[in-house]
């Protein structure tokens, strides 16, 4: 069965790779205080695949092979293969409370599998055969793939050819028989460091005589020519500070990296689009939409845990009785089901590609996305409503563990009878983590940002507002000819 355990991921990401943080190279990032807790949430997913309890959402059978695979690396064969995506997502947030970092290239590998079905037959070329060989091997050994699509862009009013630095948009400089070679860079990458392998997609559709961005394969993350750079993120540097309390959520966390091409080859098997502008728009609207329906369950996961950890810290304070208390509960609860009503209605309302995998309904997917951007921040705004104003004023760790201070921070910090202080240092901190922390990047900001800014989910809400249709309604009703 082709399952890795949590200690074999482990052991196989422990490669050479060339990785910048603050200026200075990373040697065995694996050990790095500030990468460790993204690499655990990883952990997190190969484990749950092995319990008995979490089979059936988090594992599948594949079609290519017939052997019992990770849904991660699943190409959907039904509508309740997208719906259990979603379960999963949603599993896997309440597990971590954080970005789990291996949607992106899991999107990416149903995105492509359709468009290069339809390349093919449109254009005569074998995209399709090829990837899904690459996607046996990703199958075969339970590999951890990233998504990479977001350029730099240089000046947005500049299409890509425009661009005083061509380099702003990742494109092919050179070809030969064996492969290609590319240049640029793709930025926010969620989980790169801690995959084995990415699939790179262009950024947006392009037109003729851009073919040279109209790019997609498949590579090793580690692959000559790559240079990785560590996303800062709020409040990071508590990792590697004495003691963990500071650090809210020390167990898990997201992680985001700047990745830089310079003349990397690519070898001619792992290229699933070369120049055909034409489908660079549709596998982009794909891609999105099956990201976008993601958002349905990840958040709604990590909104679960915030949910949670605002009902402790109002019932340590001793308020949880209060009926404005419990209404501010409930519509966080209100807010975080609406988003996983959303999910899972877009991945109900799926429908059969061409190629035979299963895509989510677009507009559902998007209206999901839409409302990602909204909901999280209210939560989080009502979680710091209820948890106070200390969750941003409380000394450290080192000032609550003073033989000095340490009596007077405990004293005040204590609340109800039979509540200890440091656990409800631990239930701030926490709160603190996931509104405005380390975890806010992969809760909050993610939330606005990541699968497209919000005006992106407007533009093909818009699209397929099917407005000529809905006036022929009104037509009807009142017999208008």
């Amino acid at each position: 069965m082709p399952l890795k355990t949590p200690e074999e991921y482990l052991e196989s990401i422990k490669r050479p790779v060339n990785l910048y943080m603050f200026g200075e190279k990373v040697k065995e990032f694996w050990n790095h205080p500030i990468i460790k807790p993204s690499i655990n949430t990883v952990m997190k997913i190969y484990e749950l695949a092995q319990n008995e309890q979490y089979k059936d959402i988090m594992t599948t059978t594949s079609h290519l092979t017939g052997e019992i695979i990770n849904r991660f690396t699943h190409i959907h064969q039904s509508t309740d293969d997208l719906i259990k995506k979603v379960k999963m997502q949603r599993l896997l947030g309440q597990h971590t409370a954080c970005c789990f970092q291996r949607c992106v290239g899991f999107d990416a590998a149903n995105a492509l599998y359709s468009v290069t079905f339809e390349m093919d037959k449109k254009c005569g070329t074998n995209y399709h055969d090829r990837f899904k060989k690459y996607w046996i091997e990703v199958q075969n050994q339970d590999l951890m793939v990233d998504g990479a699509m977001t350029d730099t862009k240089g000046d947005r009013s500049k299409r890509p050819a425009e661009q005083p630095d061509p380099d702003a948009y990742l494109h092919i400089v050179d070809e030969n028989d064996d492969g290609i070679v590319v240049r640029g860079a793709k930025v926010h990458q969620t989980g790169y460091l801690n995959s084995h392998r990415a699939i790179i997609m262009p950024t947006l559709a392009l037109r003729p005589g851009e073919e040279n961005y109209a790019v997609s394969f498949g590579i090793d993350t580690n692959a000559k020519g790559i240079t990785m750079i560590y996303g800062r993120q709020s409040c990071d540097t508590r990792k590697i500070e004495e003691g963990k309390l500071d650090i809210g959520n020390f167990m898990f966390g997201g992680q985001e990296i700047f990745v830089v091409f310079e003349d990397v080859f690519v070898p001619k098997k792992n290229i699933f689009m070369k120049g055909e502008v034409e489908f660079s728009g549709e596998l982009v609207n794909r891609f999105a939409g099956f990201h976008r329906q993601s958002y349905g369950g990840c958040k709604v996961g990590v909104g679960d845990v915030l949910i949670g950890a605002t009902a402790l810290i109002a019932e340590y304070n001793g308020a949880d009785k209060a009926s404005h208390v419990k209404d501010k509960l409930v519509e966080m609860t209100h807010l975080n089901e609406t988003l996983y009503s959303c999910g899972i209605a877009c991945s109900s309302l799926g429908f059969q590609r061409d190629a035979g995998n299963y895509e989510m309904d677009m507009l559902l997917a998007n209206v999901c996305k839409q409302n990602v951007t909204r909901f999280p921040y209210e939560i989080g705004r009502l979680a710091e409503d209820l948890a106070g104003g200390i969750i941003c004023t409380m000394p450290s760790e080192l000032d609550m563990k003073s033989e000095e201070i340490g009596p007077l921070v405990e004293k005040y910090l204590s609340t109800c009878e039979g509540i200890c202080a440091e656990d409800r240092y631990k239930v701030l901190r926490f709160i603190e983590n996931l509104t405005m922390g380390v975890a806010s990047v992969s809760y909050r900001t993610e939330s606005m940002h990541g699968a497209g800014s919000p005006q992106a989910q407007r533009i093909m809400i818009s699209r397929q507002a099917n407005l000529e249709e809905k006036k022929k309604l009104v037509k009807k009703i009142l017999k208008i000819e």
